[in-house]
């Protein structure tokens, strides 16, 4: 594979994993995405990018987390669920590596009497990533 066409390659499944971050993603499918072979991948987007596909997925999720928790009135759960965690456990776990508290410590802080964003408009009305993503193809008001 051309250096050229192995960037290429990167680059989409890392953009993929921007895009659908809340999505369960496998080294496979990204591997797939990038059209290599999942070693291959693996060691190549390691080296290029410093960091495991896991590890950036990771780091979106917990970016995406801290959003929210930061901009909504959403529970610790309900961000959980909505950047792609199934446990709260490994979330929790995982936000306090990459940002040194907890994440009900981390939306406390916070917590400065700012008007937020209500959870239900964030799932209602596509302020989610994952909201939007999961709108019927046939709810465009516009008719587009």
């Amino acid at each position: 594979m051309v250096a050229k066409d192995l960037l290429v390659g990167l680059r989409r499944a890392r953009d993929r994993i921007d895009r659908e971050y809340a999505e369960p993603l496998d080294l496979d499918s990204l591997a797939g995405t990038a059209g290599m072979s999942k070693y291959h991948f693996l060691r190549c987007f390691a080296r290029t990018y410093g960091r495991t596909p896991a590890a950036y997925l990771t780091e979106r999720r917990i970016e995406r987390a801290q959003d929210l928790l930061r901009a909504t009135n959403l529970t610790v759960t309900e961000v959980c669920w909505l950047v792609g965690y199934a446990s709260l456990g490994s979330f929790s776990t995982r936000f306090r590596r990459l940002v040194g508290v907890g994440p009900s410590a981390y939306q406390a802080r916070w917590a400065d009497g700012a008007p937020r964003i209500p959870g239900c408009f964030v799932l209602m009305h596509g302020l989610s990533d994952r909201a939007i993503a999961e709108k019927p193809s046939g709810s465009d008001p516009a008719g587009g």
